[in-house]
Formats: structure tokens, sequence, C-alpha cells
């Protein structure tokens, strides 16, 4: 027999998982520290990639004032400068990450949490029919 309430139940666990669940449940693979630490890996390679193109763009850009200043330039300065901003930007850039990926990895594991409950509640109604 078809119990109304267990069908409800079922089409939302469903959609639960055809939906956000996939990537819920890809999260919940994860130690969260090992899940935060490779999306803030991958988060520091981007940014150095990104920062590496924006200057190669800013330098192709400035080519003739570069090319003035290359005798003139305190090289090491330069460097430190570029080190610096390079630091405070992949820093806060690795703050925002963590930030972000801590809050979903929370997310995603209480929605599973509330997903494996409704499981059981499913459970629940098929042992009480038997």
């Amino acid at each position: 027999m078809i119990r109304e309430e267990r069908v409800i139940l079922m089409t939302g666990l469903q959609a639960y998982e055809d939906g956000s669940g996939k990537k819920d449940i890809a999260v919940s693979n994860y130690f969260r520290g090992d899940y935060l630490g490779a999306e803030m890996l991958k988060s520091v390679i981007s940014m150095t990639i990104a920062a590496c193109i924006f200057y190669a763009g800013y330098v192709f850009y400035n080519m003739e004032s570069f090319l003035k200043n290359l005798y003139q330039t305190d090289w090491i300065e330069y460097a430190k400068m570029l080190l610096t901003r390079y630091l405070i930007l992949v820093i806060g850039y690795a703050v925002i990450t963590y930030l972000v990926y801590a809050y979903r990895y929370t997310k995603a594991k209480k929605n599973l949490k509330k997903y494996y409950g409704g499981l059981k509640a499913l459970s629940a109604m098929y042992h009480e029919e038997s």
C-alpha cells in the first residue's frame, strides 16, 4: 500500500540527492582540515597565476617607461615591494577562501545530517509497516 507521507519524504530525499546533495556528499568525503587545505591551495595557486598575468599585463602596458627606468631602478627594493603586495593579496585571499569554504563545509554537513535523518525516518516507516 502506498502511503502519502512516505512518498512525500522519498520525493524530498531524491530531490536533495539530485540537487545540492551531490556537492554535499562530495564535500562530506573529506575531513574538514583536508577540504579546507585543498581549497585554500587551489585558491592560492589561482591567485598566484592571476597576479603573474596582471603584472605581466602591467609591464607590457607600461613597457616604454619600464625600459627607460631599467638601469635606474633599485631592483631589490622593487622586488620587496612586489613581494609585500603579493603576500598581502594572497593572505587576504586565503582568509576569505577559508571563511567561505568553512561555511560551505559546515552547511553541507548540516544538510547531510538532515538528509540522513530523513533516511532513518524512511527506514522506520518501512520497518513499521512490516
